[in-house]
């Protein structure tokens, strides 16, 4: 999911309507820098690069403002990739990428416009200049693994193409940059490693995104109650300060999400019965936390679940045969919990070759669990978790009718 699809996209040589957005690649061979976990892994120009004709003259000219704009504000170029950014041809510049697209006015002629800009991994030093504003036409700007610092101009608003932006491992600090959401077309959003604070808005999750990556910064406070309304199929807010509960509605309103990681936070209370809803989920990682009282059933509808981490929380009572037997587990971690026992479908997991930690937990006979004293204390005891009550095992086709019900008893 982390991996860029979008860059790819662009190395298919076609022509379609500029109006959809697409485009064809003349920017030829790039030479590769690397990647750093996210975005595409492709820099530069270079051969085959496009010749401007009369009508795209306008369009880079612009471009070439704002690229000789933004090497002026570059301090450290360790790869010297600047140096390649000599004259107006900027389809030759190592990094920018550019594409042929159709014009408008003059009916079936295409013009060369830049497109994408990919420095992954060039270790730059500098900040981001307002003229990238300037690339009305850039789908794709991947910029991890360098050195920016400073904030998010405010007029990246007017990036009206971006479909990418991927800022991952700076030095980029301050709040969320707010801009961002304004940025009409975006779709992927990968902010990690770097040193925003502050709350996380609750508009980004009203945002059309595909991928939130926001982890490893210093994000505080709650996580918005609007988190399950998200159209995103992977969040990441791992590694971070925020606080309080997982929001009560997540999970009622959306079945995209396939991966979602809130480890290492300092997350209370319990995990939502609506977890269940996701059907679709692939990962989901609620470690190191301090989550409380028993796991929901609902965790049991999670027929597509492959990794589920649930250690270093504080979750009691016993490990159900509901979790145990979902069919795509692929790893299942409880440990460092308060657990006092897990059924025979959980002990076959082993036989199943799952990876299955349950070490430090209070479970009687079993080796590696916490001394008594430790287990002697009942966790979450004046927790209370809303639950949907069932006289049987829960059958997880019935649980939307089942959550409606209760919401509808619920003054």
């Amino acid at each position: 999911m982390e991996s860029s699809w979008l860059l790819t996209f662009l190395f298919i040589f076609q022509v379609i309507p500029r109006e959809l957005a697409g485009f064809s690649v003349g920017g030829g061979i790039g030479v590769g820098i690397g990647n750093a976990g996210g975005g595409g892994v492709l820099i530069g120009g270079g051969i085959n690069t496009p010749t401007p004709s009369n009508s795209s003259v306008s369009n880079l000219n612009s471009a070439y403002t704002a690229l000789q704009a933004w090497k002026s504000a570059i301090s450290d170029d360790p790869l010297k990739i600047f140096d390649t950014w000599v004259g107006s041809n900027v389809c030759s510049y190592k990094g920018v990428f550019c594409a042929d697209v159709q014009d408008g006015e003059l009916g079936s002629s295409t013009q060369p416009v830049v497109a994408g800009i990919d420095l992954n991994r060039a270790n730059l030093q500098g900040i981001l200049v307002k003229e990238l504003s300037l690339l009305t036409d850039m789908s794709v700007l991947h910029l991890n693994s360098n050195r920016f610092s400073g904030i998010v101009p405010d007029t990246f608003r007017d990036l009206m193409s971006l479909q990418e932006l991927d800022l991952s491992n700076n030095l980029l600090s301050g709040p969320f940059p707010v801009i961002t959401l304004y940025i009409p077309n975006l779709i992927y959003l990968d902010l990690r490693f770097n040193s925003f604070s502050g709350p996380i808005p609750e508009d980004l999750f009203n945002k059309k995104l595909d991928a939130i990556f926001l982890n490893n910064n210093q994000f505080d406070g709650h996580i918005p109650d609007n988190l399950g309304s998200s159209p995103a199929s992977a969040i990441n807010l791992a590694n971070n300060k925020l606080s309080g509960t997982i929001p009560a509605g997540f999970g009622f309103m959306n079945s995209r999400l396939k991966e979602i990681l809130l480890l290492n936070n300092q997350l209370t209370g319990c995990i939502p019965e609506g977890v269940g809803l996701f059907t679709d989920m692939q990962v989901l990682d609620v470690s190191y936390n301090s989550l409380r009282g028993h796991l929901p059933d609902t965790i049991s509808c999670l027929g597509q679940i492959e990794v589920l981490n649930l250690a270093h929380n504080e979750l009691s009572g016993t490990l159900p045969d509901l979790v145990c037997s979902l069919k795509q587990l692929v790893n299942l971690t409880v440990a460092s919990n308060f657990l006092s026992g897990f059924s025979q479908e959980c002990a076959n997991l082993f036989s199943r070759n799952i990876g299955f930690d349950f070490s430090i937990n209070c479970i009687p006979g079993i080796d590696m669990q916490r001394p008594q004293p430790d287990c002697s204390m009942v966790r979450g005891g004046g927790l209370s978790c809303l639950r949907i009550p069932a006289a049987q095992p829960l059958i997880c086709g019935s649980l939307v009718k089942s959550l409606d019900e209760l919401n509808s008893s619920v003054p």
